[in-house]
């Protein structure tokens, strides 16, 4: 078996996989971003102790998508944004080898995200792909030629922080980027500022359904800063295909017919329509492609101890 863990913002994932990655058990714990790393990673042992028990096999190693800039080879967060407290510098493979006795595996958790979704889920098997997250923050990752790409510092595809989307402050320090507009944390905002009323993303998306204004309005820009992320991405890239995940893209019959509307306006510079399709592992996604990480790293490792 291999262990899938996804240690999100608000909620840690986890899953025990069979080697071709069928997902044999799963569940889920709050995620203590504030109460620093050994507590958020023991949050996701805790989640992970009684799948491992009750489920046949023998782990054999684990893998982990994390939010943040994190150090794959040396298996530590590197940056984290302001959700998080004690998390930037924190050795996570280290302390969940530590914990379970098997190699464990590090990835930023949209990079995670891409590969499971690429190797398991909505496009499978497809050869360039943008991969967005819309979750408390907003993050991207980028599959081209067949293989994910992640850049000399690791920061490729990372969508959800460059400007161009107004000029709001981000929870990153900078400005006028998407996740300003697309981030759960951001939709909530937004509506507040039209408003003056604090709901949470999945409110304002309750409000739309009843025909609300505001709250359609701030779905149609969390639409338009999508769609127009998109377009920059195949500008510089040629990607075929976006697939768009995490807790906001629930909405996505608010989503959807936004995005498209304003590709619609706004095409691609390669003439060629780029394909939008939703996640279809849902909250596995992470969790999988972490577990998808691990098989890989291990190798050969994994077929002689099967």
């Amino acid at each position: 078996m291999i262990a899938g863990i996804d240690i999100g913002g608000t909620t840690t994932q986890v899953v025990v996989c069979s080697d071709d990655l069928t997902v044999l058990d799963r569940a889920e714990a709050p995620t203590p971003a504030l109460e620093g790393g050994r507590a958020m990673v023991g949050a996701a042992l805790g989640a992970l102790a009684p799948l491992l028990a009750r489920t046949p096999g023998r782990l054999v190693g684990a893998g982990i998508g994390a939010a943040g800039v994190v150090d794959s080879a040396n298996g530590r967060i590197l940056v984290a944004s302001d959700s998080f407290r004690g998390w930037a510098g924190f050795a996570v493979t280290a302390a969940v080898e530590e914990a379970l006795g098997v190699p464990a595996f590090l990835d930023n958790d949209v990079n995670a995200f891409l590969h499971g979704e690429v190797c398991a889920g909505a496009v499978r098997g497809e050869a360039d792909v943008l991969g967005m997250t819309l979750g408390t923050g907003v993050g991207g990752a980028l599959w081209t030629n067949g293989a994910l790409f992640v850049g000399p510092h690791g920061a490729a595809g990372e969508i959800g922080h460059i400007p161009g989307f107004g000029d709001l402050p981000c929870s990153c320090g900078g400005r006028g980027h998407l996740e300003t507009l697309a981030s759960g944390r951001s939709i909530g905002a937004r509506y507040a500022d039209r408003t003056g009323r604090r709901l949470t993303a999945r409110e304002v998306a309750e409000a739309a359904a009843h025909g609300d204004e505001d709250a359609l309005a701030v779905y149609r820009a969390a639409g338009a800063g999508i769609a127009h992320a998109i377009v920059i991405t195949a500008g510089v890239v040629d990607i075929t295909t976006v697939v768009v995940g995490g807790g906001v893209s629930r909405a996505w019959h608010l989503l959807e017919p936004a995005i498209l509307s304003a590709l619609a306006v706004d095409p691609p510079v390669s003439g060629h329509p780029v394909r939008l399709v939703r996640a279809a592992l849902a909250s596995d996604a992470v969790a999988v492609g972490a577990a998808v990480r691990a098989r890989r790293d291990l190798g050969t490792e994994v077929r002689a101890t099967a």
